[in-house]
């Protein structure tokens, strides 16, 4: 009876979690063999998109419970040229000239696979891959609701504002240039140039702009209601994250998306990686 008790106020209480029950606690941080620091994101629900009142909101933003049924290693900051350099023998990246701890650009969404099966090869996993568009905002958000992992947005143009001058670059203090990884604040969940810096590739496809509305939104199968970790397989083109140093303040929002052909290559486009567990 007394059994019957505790399961019944257990279920109870599971069904009192909210829906936005993210993670308080994410975990230990590590260092692989070519110095690129992971750290670990506890399972969750959230809430992915952006509300209609959002500034510099798009239409493929629409709101969404997400669950991610998996914790999974994310790499505290965007692959450095250094990093690239190491498991491929060279770098694609215009900017070489900044310094080996600025992150590769310039390298397609093709070259990224390269990268990541190499990288397994020399670490003996199956482990290491692009994150899904989904983990990549709930990694992003860590925990919060508003535009930027620090707050609001103010201003959707290059305008500088301490909301997002204190946890990325944008073209509002960048000087129009990428800048060292790891160099604004984290956010709370300890990742870095989450907003901005370089744009960086997701796992996930899409179909591109629609051929009826011609509109150049992200057309994925995954902005679903109540869906469990969701990768969208479907379409030519690659969506990509996190806004870029020439880009305005309302690109580096968490629910901003866009996507390029898989080949790709921009002056401001890099990646980072997951690793599962």
């Amino acid at each position: 009876m007394k059994s019957r008790l505790l399961l019944s106020l257990a279920l109870h209480c599971v069904l009192l979690l909210p829906a936005n029950a993210y993670p308080q606690n994410p975990g230990n941080a590590f260092s692989n063999s070519i110095g690129l620091s992971l750290i670990y994101i506890p399972a969750g629900t959230f809430l992915m998109g952006s509300p209609v009142t959002e500034p510099g909101r798009g239409d493929d933003e629409t709101q969404h419970h997400v669950t991610i049924s998996k914790g999974f290693y994310i790499s505290t900051a965007e692959i450095s040229q250094e990093q690239f350099q190491t498991i491929m023998g060279y770098n694609p990246s215009a900017y070489q000239n900044l310094g080996k701890n600025y992150p590769v650009e310039q390298v397609s969404w093709n070259e990224c696979q390269v990268f990541i099966e190499k990288l397994n090869q020399k670490e003996k996993t199956r482990k290491y891959r692009l994150p899904t568009e989904a983990e990549w905002e709930y990694a992003c958000r860590a925990g919060t609701n508003k535009a930027f992992a620090s707050g609001e947005i103010v201003h959707t143009d290059c305008r500088i504002f301490e909301t997002l001058d204190k946890i990325g670059w944008y073209c509002g203090n960048s000087d129009f240039q990428p800048h060292q990884i790891a160099r604004k604040k984290p956010n709370p969940w300890g990742l870095f140039d989450m907003h901005g810096n370089v744009q960086e590739w997701c796992l996930d496809h899409s179909t591109g702009m629609s051929a009826w509305s011609r509109r150049a939104n992200a057309d994925t199968d995954t902005y679903v209601d109540n869906i469990v970790d969701p990768l969208s397989r479907k379409g030519e083109r690659r969506i990509f994250r996190g806004g870029s140093w020439n880009q305005s303040s309302k690109y580096a929002r968490s629910a901003n998306r866009s996507y390029y052909r898989p080949t790709a290559k921009r002056n401001d486009l890099g990646f980072r990686i997951v690793k599962e567990k």
